[in-house]
């Protein structure tokens, strides 16, 4: 049976602990790591409970991940969706690139969620379609967020990916967005 336990493995096959790491709804945890992008970045990963109860291996998410699960959402209720979409625009504006390792350390999950709320609350409902709930997509959403700010002040990759799909773009200009021009990162 597969542990719970998150962990990354250096090329050398060596197991790094994680600086962080967060159970959501007994399903989901998101871990992460010591980044090597940039001084502070940070490298995230997450695990999955299977149906079978076994957990999955760390995957890298991706910004395609997050963006299929929003297409799925959009399908199902537009409006709420859009709605999540804006609230996550406004995220945009408000994350700050880390500037510190004591910054990175003092990343606090528990702190978002709860900082989010009510925004967690407003849009539970979208928890029903797609594969990831509301809770892991705010979580995943801001350490993205977090991450491509750290490692680059002028990104607007996410943002772009976020107003893609917003606007109602082209499924093809999306999934572009979403893999950079073509490049899975």
């Amino acid at each position: 049976m597969g542990s719970r336990r998150s962990m990354q493995r250096t090329e050398n096959g060596q197991i790094i602990d994680p600086i962080k790491e967060f159970e959501i709804n007994g399903s989901m945890i998101l871990a992460f790591y010591k980044g090597d992008r940039s001084k502070y970045d940070i490298l995230l990963k997450y695990r999955q409970k299977y149906r079978n109860g076994e957990w999955s291996q760390p995957r890298t998410p991706r910004h395609i991940h997050w963006t299929v699960d929003i297409l799925m959402k959009l399908e199902e209720d537009r409006d709420l969706t859009k709605e999540f979409l804006d609230f996550m625009l406004s995220e945009w504006e408000n994350t700050s690139p880390l500037e510190s390792d004591c910054q990175r350390q003092s990343i606090d999950l528990q702190e978002i969620l709860d900082l989010t709320k009510a925004e967690i609350e407003k849009f539970q409902n979208l928890s029903q379609a797609g594969e990831y709930s509301i809770k892991f997509l705010i979580l995943l959403a801001k350490l993205l967020m977090v991450q491509e700010k750290t490692n680059n002040r002028e990104a607007y990759m996410f943002k772009k990916l976020l107003c893609s799909i917003r606007d109602d773009n082209e499924l093809c200009s999306v999934i572009s967005n979403a893999t950079f021009g073509g490049r899975n990162y």
